[in-house]
């Protein structure tokens, strides 16, 4: 494979929408989501009223990559050869006692090799965008409460969390009112969601004037999709999109092989009938990559055209899209932006700074305090030798699935299409593929790393 990618080898370059093309302001989202959750439990199911009350500090829980051992209320976080390298019960750390004991050095019972997807199966959960993050903490907080209240060893309170998901997100509830998160989200725009940059609108004009197809894949539904486009992009938002595909359910629209979902046409937001095949550009909902792929063919006369997929999930996005589609993927990784070496603040939009009063949870793209590096981690050594470090399996994931990992969007807005980013690859070093910079943590220590 070439070392170098270009935008301008593509013939079509497709988004998601939600922390992709959509940047959120993370400190108020996070506490949204939160209590769109909590309150659910609270007053639906009877649990707690603790969980209402959140502080600036419980937020450091909070860390991308971390898997929920849903039987026994343990998360995670994982090496890249499936170990485990630190745990909590609840939101309670392990110490390194404890860790061995329970994990030793053998590889996580639920542990998926690199050519496996980790499926949210009925036994564990990983936690990979900043949707899922505060559902962690939360999660967490439910296992304290419990094994305070009553000692309990197994827990079966994720049923609940799925009930909390579907009153507040569920496919009608932007129409509806329903739940807390769609609400507030249209009452204020502005405290939750930034605005696309114009350097972002002239780049995806640019695109499209260069003949490539845009396309626009979101698992959000198509009425909230249509009132995020408008605020970040404006009422003609829909004129820089050639397709616009809402509810895709991903990783689905790109693994559900050879049973795809068929894609069916919307009036007023509303789904209508399934579609055999997919023969013209327009709004769908649902669908595959399989008929996508077909149509792409056609609207570029080419028996293979060349996909670019952003995202910013590499369970929905980056590793189906990779895997599953062979297209080159490009990882929306806002942990490049809010890097260990950075102050927290940093991470936010100067616009942004001192506009909300009070406790502010941290910006869920900072470093934790209680998980460490996203990226690598210590692994204790044995009597009289020294700990080693390891890449993270995210890490190595990262560098596995992704074409390049970039901040944001508009990290790469000014430069020429014909811009030649070097590719993550086996022959180059962990941190050729971040754009426009590697990981403090990594560039550091990337000769300490342990193969």
């Amino acid at each position: 494979m070439a070392q170098h990618f270009s935008l301008a080898a593509c013939d079509v370059v497709g988004f998601d929408l939600d922390h992709t093309l959509c940047r959120y302001n993370l400190p108020e989202s996070a506490r949204l989501i939160y209590n769109s959750f909590a309150q659910f439990l609270v007053k639906e199911k009877g649990y707690n009223k603790e969980l209402l009350t959140v502080t600036s500090e419980d937020w450091d829980f909070c860390c991308k990559g971390l898997a929920l051992d849903m039987e026994d209320g343990n998360f995670i976080k994982l090496a890249d050869n499936g170990t485990v390298l630190r745990a909590s019960h609840g939101t309670k750390m392990m110490t390194p006692e404890a860790l061995a004991e329970v994990y030793g050095k053998k590889e996580w019972k639920h542990f998926m090799s690199d050519t496996g997807m980790p499926c949210h199966s009925g036994k564990y959960y990983f936690y990979d965008n900043y949707f899922d993050l505060p559902g962690a903490l939360l999660c967490a907080r439910v296992v304290d409460s419990l094994t305070k209240q009553n000692g309990q060893k197994t827990f079966d309170f994720w049923k609940d969390i799925v009930a909390a998901i579907q009153h507040n997100y569920k496919m009608s509830a932007f129409n509806e009112n329903c739940g807390i998160y769609f609400p507030e989200i249209k009452r204020d725009p502005s405290k939750y969601l930034h605005s696309c940059p114009e350097s972002v609108k002239k780049w995806l004009r640019r695109l499209k004037k260069a003949g490539k197809i845009l396309l626009l894949i979101t698992s959000s539904h198509s009425d909230y999709c249509r009132f995020l486009c408008k605020y970040i992009l404006g009422n003609d938002f829909a004129d820089l999109f050639d397709i616009v595909i809402t509810n895709a359910l991903k990783p689905g629209f790109f693994s559900h092989l050879p049973s795809q979902r068929p894609f069916r046409t919307l009036e007023n937001d509303e789904e209508q009938e399934a579609l055999p095949s997919l023969d013209k550009p327009g709004w769908y909902s649902q669908g595959n990559a399989v008929h996508l792929y077909e149509l792409l063919k056609k609207m570029t006369g080419k028996p293979e055209p060349k996909v670019v997929y952003f995202g910013d999930s590499m369970h929905s996005d980056v590793f189906p899209a990779c895997h599953y589609s062979n297209w080159e993927t490009v990882l929306i990784l806002e942990e490049l932006r809010g890097d260990e070496g950075r102050k927290p603040e940093e991470s936010e939009p100067q616009e942004k700074k001192g506009k909300y009063e009070g406790p502010k949870a941290k910006p869920l793209n900072t470093l934790s305090k209680k998980w460490g590096s996203f990226f690598i981690d210590s692994v204790a050594g044995l009597e009289n030798t020294e700990d080693s470090l390891v890449c993270t399996w995210t890490c190595k994931r990262i560098s596995t699935y992704s074409t390049i990992a970039i901040p944001s969007i508009e990290a790469i807005a000014e430069l020429p299409l014909d811009h030649k980013f070097t590719r993550f690859s086996s022959n180059n070093s962990k941190t050729s593929g971040y754009y426009p910079n590697p990981p403090l943590v990594l560039s550091n220590n990337e000769t300490l790393i342990t193969k």
